[in-house]
């Protein structure tokens, strides 16, 4: 996967090239939900808002829905892997995509002060 890729709907394969400690760095910056496999065959979906990498538990912080009040905590030894399942809110709302959408808006307008 190339990092300046859309992340939505991937399903990362953990590998020598992929560790999961970066696909845990790119959840927490991806703006969607994730789905978190764990080892014992459970699973928690939410939106991953923090990651302590270098305590004494390395851990994940996942807020998840339906009004639950504190968040999960999930240490990353317990993590098989991570699937970015929820919508990005944020996906094609870059500056480079308004900048885009703005020259397509005048294009078809460029000819008409002739």
């Amino acid at each position: 996967m190339n990092e300046d890729q859309d992340l939505q709907n991937w399903v990362p394969e953990l590998s020598e090239e992929l560790s999961l400690a970066h696909v845990i760095d790119l959840a927490v910056d991806y703006r969607g939900d994730v789905t978190v496999i764990k080892h014992d065959g459970s699973v928690a979906v939410g939106y991953m808002f923090n990651r302590n990498a270098n305590g004494a538990t390395p851990s994940i912080s996942l807020m998840t829905p339906g009004g639950v009040e504190q968040p999960l905590s999930i240490p990353y030894a317990d993590i098989v892997n991570i699937k970015f399942t929820g919508r990005d809110t944020a996906a094609g709302k870059s500056y480079a995509a308004y900048q885009d959408r703005k020259q397509k808006e005048q294009a078809p307008n460029a000819g008409s002060d002739q």
